[in-house]
């Protein structure tokens, strides 16, 4: 299959330079990559002169195509004609020398198969159970023979009864699914939810719907949005043996008040595309959950090394959530 890879970058220049580096490893190259550089100087463009790659194409994008949302659908519009896959890539992420030709064998092999995702293997924390080994449900999930220990926020959830109901990338009714992603068991997992880290798409769906405008800026969960509006096509997988590390380079990220903001009116965006009717039930759950994260991101002022960021960011959450009351998300 022909494939080709966008990678939308903003004033990262070294860590574009290691992504590229890796995915000049890989068992299957792609036939087209994409920079679509959305920074305020030219050191992206010089490390790139400077450093050749095959069917690599640049592009320096002006203020009106600047930011995730448009970089990426800039991108798509650049897409050679005769491409059946497109992969989409963070910046600062690195693959293992595999990850295309799983990506690829995933969609040859699963004709219902719309959008597919890999796994963090930097970020894993899943472990092999033990035998006769008592593993208590509210701190931990158990999934396959592996178990999965669950943060702060989650055995609270647990405890409260307010966890998700559905396994690992679903999305339940009253959003806020469960974030602990899949033991590398060799197989494929179907979910909702694919991370803009690592997801690839059919360029047919692709060329039927395309990034919302909602989330233009720095994007936070327009991969969610995306991945549940491409379900009307098809199926989203994970597939655990396609491998990448993640390194959430810190340059390009938005104040932690304006990110704390966006998780909530986001958040709400992104439940209200796949339930947007809740019902009481599912309304008083999605704000208990919210109000508990806030609480434990403002606890963390107290407990957390950077008690600065947590506090700035508790008060971008709250903000975000009062102002639901007065004025919602609209596209």
């Amino acid at each position: 299959m022909k494939y080709s890879l966008i990678i939308c970058t903003y004033m990262r220049p070294q860590p574009l330079l290691a992504l590229l580096q890796s995915v000049q490893k890989q068992l299957s190259y792609p036939n087209q990559i994409l920079i679509i550089d959305g920074s305020i100087n030219n050191k992206t463009n010089i490390v790139l002169e400077a450093n050749q790659f095959p069917n690599l194409e640049y592009f320096l994008v002006s203020d009106e195509n600047r930011g995730l949302t448009r970089q990426r659908n800039f991108g798509i519009s650049r897409v050679n004609q005769d491409t059946e896959v497109v992969c989409f890539l963070d910046d600062d992420t690195v693959l293992e020398p595999n990850y295309f030709f799983e990506i690829i064998k995933t969609f040859q092999t699963n004709l219902d198969v719309i959008g597919v995702g890999g796994i963090a293997i930097n970020e894993y924390k899943w472990k092999l159970q033990g035998s006769n080994v008592f593993y208590d449900p509210k701190k931990y999930y158990l999934f396959e023979g592996y178990y999965y220990r669950e943060g702060t926020r989650n055995m609270l959830r647990n405890y409260l009864n307010l966890a998700s109901n559905l396994g690992s990338g679903k999305m339940p009714d009253y959003s806020h699914g469960r974030t602990s992603g899949f033991p590398m068991t060799g197989k494929t997992y179907e979910v909702d939810l694919l991370i803009g880290m690592s997801m690839s798409f059919r360029k047919n769906v692709l060329d039927e719907i395309k990034f919302s405008k909602f989330f233009e800026g720095y994007g936070l969960y327009e991969d969610a949005d995306f991945s549940l509006r491409a379900l009307k096509f098809g199926k989203n997988v994970i597939n655990t043996n396609a491998h990448l590390s993640h390194f959430h380079a810190d340059s390009g990220r938005p104040n932690q008040y304006k990110y704390g903001k966006m998780v909530v009116r986001n958040g709400w965006y992104v439940w209200r595309i796949k339930n947007p009717n809740p019902n009481f039930k599912d309304s008083f759950k999605w704000n208990a959950i919210t109000l508990i994260l806030i609480m434990i991101r403002f606890s963390n002022t107290f407990t957390s090394d950077n008690k600065k960021s947590a506090f700035t960011e508790s008060l971008g959450r709250t903000f975000g959530w009062c102002s639901l009351f007065f004025s919602k998300p609209k596209e």
